[in-house]
């Protein structure tokens, strides 16, 4: 491909009461451009994600953009929505552009602020990524689909509910070294394992720790042209990215497949000529902890039915054979909509850098990312390599 970061900006995510979608927004442009060491004046697209569907009053962002510099006004600036996946689908459009040659710099800002909304109106609203003619009376919102996925699992393969703790104790280890995580603490299998009053069942098999945080935050990206990047200080090249949509009633796949990620990852596969087995750590969509578990298997790392092999063997854990969600993933960094594949694409090019701190993966030199709207409706794969 013809496409590389040479930028990013992360904020923490979290609960943030004193900042707003704007200065989210603000704060992480002008944070990118000075990383990548460039000139607002010299951006020449914008893309926005920004999911919202209600969380915020304001619907109309894209320009928000232009408010972190001067020099950004009357650039193209649009905003980009596909449910969960919106952040990696902003970075899409962005490779679009450039492969196009239709721009040598863009600048794509993923954002969203969920926790000033209250928690009945924040099941509805995330309830809008599935289908609602046949989802829309699903107790528990969005966790409701999700819990209804992961007991259609349990009653094809068997119970996986130490698999599902083993997810959740995995990712909340990682996230311990991930200073832009909501949720630092290593909360132990045991806890993630045992029905308590700070662990409930929320939906179907699924507890609390099952389900990913509730967030605001923003990360950002400059991607360039391979010529323009190799004048950079540093460049993260994008072996490939593709992206796959499947329906979006369920009652029209067999949604223990996850198809759409399935043909996803090949094609990503195929266009940067590599295995699965290449790749150096893999950042995965674990919205739910029964999302990763299918996600093993959707990525070829493990056979249908059989994901829980490889968590329990120890191939998914940072001395494992594959770590996969080195940063905590969504389970402990949090999963402010519109921010999360951005976020995806920043902290997996810190590592091909060598600039991850305390959640390094060792000698780092191909990254796979997969991040998922809806119920495996909108899926996004990039496999990133570091190019300087």
């Amino acid at each position: 491909m013809s496409v590389a970061i040479t930028g990013w900006a992360h904020l923490p995510f979290g609960k943030h009461e004193n900042e707003t979608v704007e200065s989210m927004i603000v704060k992480a442009a002008d944070q990118a451009l000075a990383h990548a060491e460039v000139a607002a004046d010299d951006i020449d697209e914008i893309y926005l994600g920004h999911f919202n569907a209600g969380f915020s009053p304001q619907d109309f962002t894209a320009s928000l953009v232009l408010q972190a510099n001067p020099a950004l006004r009357f650039k193209p600036a649009t905003r980009v929505e596909n449910a969960c996946a919106t952040g990696s689908a902003a970075v899409a459009q962005a490779i679009k552009t450039i492969d196009a040659r239709r721009a040598k710099r863009v600048l794509v800002v993923g954002v969203e602020q969920m926790t000033k909304t209250p928690g009945p109106e924040i099941g509805k609203n995330l309830l809008k990524a599935s289908y609602l003619p046949e989802d829309g009376d699903i107790a528990g919102g969005f966790a409701g689909v999700f819990g209804q996925i992961a007991g259609q699992y349990f009653q094809r393969y068997g119970d996986q509910s130490d698999a599902l703790a083993m997810i959740a104790a995995k990712n909340h280890k990682n996230g311990v070294a991930n200073p832009y995580a909501q949720m630092r603490r290593d909360v132990g299998y045991d806890f993630c394992r045992q029905e308590s009053d700070k662990n409930p069942y929320v939906a179907g098999p699924l507890k609390r720790t099952d389900c990913s945080l509730v967030s605001d935050g923003a990360a950002a990206l400059v991607l360039t042209d391979i010529d323009t990047a190799l004048q950079a200080k540093r460049a993260v090249m994008f072996r490939a990215n593709q992206h796959a949509q499947d329906f979006l009633p369920m009652s029209k796949r067999d949604i223990l497949d996850f198809e759409g990620c399935a043909v996803a990852w090949r094609q990503a596969l195929e266009q940067a000529r590599l295995k699965l087995d290449d790749l150096s750590f893999v950042e995965t969509h674990d919205c739910f902890t029964i999302a990763e578990l299918i996600e093993y298997e959707a990525m070829g790392l493990a056979p249908k039915g059989r994901g829980a092999d490889v968590i329990k063997d120890g191939t998914t854990s940072m001395q494992g054979r594959l770590p996969i969600n080195p940063s905590g993933g969504l389970k402990s960094k949090g999963h402010p909509i519109g921010a999360t594949g951005v976020s995806m694409h920043v902290l997996s090019a810190m590592q091909l850098c060598g600039e991850a701190g305390d959640m390094q993966v060792p000698q780092a030199k191909l990254a796979g990312i997969f991040n998922m709207g809806g119920a495996a409706v909108a899926n996004y794969v990039s496999i990133l390599e570091r190019l300087r």
